[in-house]
């Protein structure tokens, strides 16, 4: 088992394409046993066109092609992870790699993160700890979200925690348990919409502001059978697919109204999902923490303080947490939650390959 303080790499790729988040951190523990953290540098790496082609449309391949672009993309994430290592002049004990999802259907026991962790530790000449979901929904969970166990020894100082990312997702601390699920799709659709418009994402969400809630498309929406399920659940591109868009295909309105409702959607779910403790604090973080209007609308539905963090925490928690989860792997110690995804029990998640 590795000895503490370990020095991790944790690298994360969101499904909003915004591109790759690298955020090298020391993970110790205190004199009572409690975990904390240093976060020591991070870097955002926009996807080149190219790059966010390939990855937007990797479901489509043929198994040979998939799989050659599975070799491509992990020595990919090790050249960068080798790059920013060197830039900074440190050393790393392991690279924590989430991967990008590509299929993700865990009712079918199927998830799969793209980025080949044999690859990736060739080109990095760091140890890899990959593949974080598989084990779990192995076990019968959902495989997401990973990130609670990390909101429950690093953040424990908030009530709840919400992503806002390509998913918004939540998780706080219920009958002595971390609950948490996703809640809805966020940036995943907000940028799609924002991209008719000639904008990569809706800064500030000025363009949302501009329009005007639908009602019907709010109701249906907001009928969506996913929001009825109760307990661990977890959203993909294929649901967004096949049942999101097509109900935002449906009607006629204008790109600037679909923003609007899409905001009042997502703050709508969000207050439904977090829970009612008044004077409570909601931590947010992910890109959608930097749309004013957003957040705005959130906190105008709920009754708990929105603490939006210094803008690290924002950018680079999703890819602390998961540095974090190679720690716990690093240490033999649970990094995924049945509580969480709905596993038949908690495990320690990951795959290892050595340099």
């Amino acid at each position: 088992m590795q000895r503490l303080p370990l020095r991790i790499l944790g690298l994360m790729s969101g499904t909003s394409l915004d591109g790759l988040d690298l955020c090298l951190a020391t993970f110790d523990k205190d004199s009572s046993g409690c975990w904390r953290f240093d976060m020591l540098a991070s870097q955002t790496l926009p996807y080149s066109s190219s790059w966010a082609q390939k990855l937007q449309l990797a479901h489509t391949l043929n198994a040979f092609d998939f799989v050659a672009l599975h070799k491509d993309y992990g020595r990919f994430l090790g050249e960068q992870a080798a790059g920013f290592l060197r830039g900074k002049s440190v050393r790393a004990d392991y690279v924590a790699s989430h991967g990008h999802t590509i299929f993700h259907q865990p009712q079918r026991g199927v998830t799969f993160q793209l980025g080949d962790g044999a690859a990736l530790a060739a080109a990095a000449g760091v140890p890899v700890i990959s593949d974080f979901r598989s084990l779990d929904v192995a076990l019968g969970g959902q495989g997401a979200p990973l990130v609670p166990i990390g909101d429950r020894l690093l953040f424990s100082g908030y009530d709840s925690c919400l992503n806002l990312g390509g998913f918004a997702n939540i998780s706080f601390e219920q009958g002595g348990q971390r609950t948490a699920f996703d809640v809805c799709p966020c940036n995943v659709v907000l940028n799609a919409q924002s991209r008719l418009l000639g904008e990569p994402y809706d800064r500030d969400g000025a363009l949302a502001a501009q329009g005007k809630v639908s009602s019907p498309l709010l109701d249906e929406l907001n009928a969506l059978d996913f929001y009825a399920q109760r307990g661990a659940k977890s959203l993909g591109r294929e649901w967004v697919e096949e049942v999101f868009s097509e109900k935002m295909a449906a009607h006629g309105v204008s790109v600037h109204d679909k923003l609007r409702t899409l905001c009042e959607h997502i703050a709508m779910q969000i207050a439904q999902s977090v829970p009612s403790r008044q004077g409570g604090t909601l931590l947010v973080t992910g890109g959608g923490a930097f749309n004013a209007f957003l957040v705005q609308r959130i906190a105008a539905n709920i009754s708990c303080r929105v603490v939006v963090p210094e803008a690290t925490i924002v950018n680079f928690k999703e890819a602390l947490i998961f540095a974090f989860l190679g720690a716990l792997y690093a240490v033999n110690e649970v990094n995924t939650l049945a509580s969480a995804t709905g596993a038949r029990r908690s495990s320690i998640g990951g795959s290892l390959t050595k340099a």
